[in-house]
């Protein structure tokens, strides 16, 4: 293994051996963009066909635990002003679902949506080492594929109301 550098903590020095960190300049793998895109319309349609989503709460709640995920990168980073800085999105996040859940369900999609320029934008605005290099990627396409699912289902719904 390469050996620890001087002055850096653990995490960091876990994160530089496993190739984790999102400050690094790498290419994007499409994978990343593949696996986020399949998994979306994966939890969307099985979500669907199990009668999940009929909870206006089920896609409010995803939303949440999406913006949820930079909090647990920042605690395994031990970056307690990471953890201070993701606090801010995830309470807006938060509102976001909660407000779209309870009287806008279009809400929730652009939480979605929103979360997705989030990923793009993330490492620019907050400095997380906990964050793997993969999840801008991963997270964009899940968001943005499960935001337009929504937007559709949606749709479809009102259509079926009418």
């Amino acid at each position: 293994g390469l050996p620890v550098q001087q002055g850096e903590n653990p995490p960091d020095h876990a994160n530089r051996v496993a190739g984790l960190s999102e400050t690094d300049e790498t290419i994007p793998n499409p994978m990343d963009y593949l696996i986020g895109f399949i998994l979306a319309l994966a939890v969307g349609i099985s979500a669907n066909a199990a009668g999940f989503d009929k909870d206006r709460s089920f896609y409010a709640t995803i939303l949440v635990v999406i913006a949820s995920y930079y909090l647990l990168f920042a605690a395994m980073a031990g970056s307690a002003s990471a953890l201070a800085l993701e606090l801010i999105p995830f309470a807006g996040f938060s509102i976001l679902a909660v407000l779209g859940a309870r009287r806008w369900p279009a809400l929730v999609a652009l939480g979605l949506f929103l979360h997705g320029g989030f990923d793009v934008m993330h490492g620019h605005v907050i400095t997380n080492t906990g964050v793997p290099a993969w999840w801008p990627g991963f997270c964009l396409a899940y968001d943005v594929t499960a935001g337009a699912y929504l937007l559709r289902l949606n749709q479809r719904r009102k259509k079926l109301a009418a």
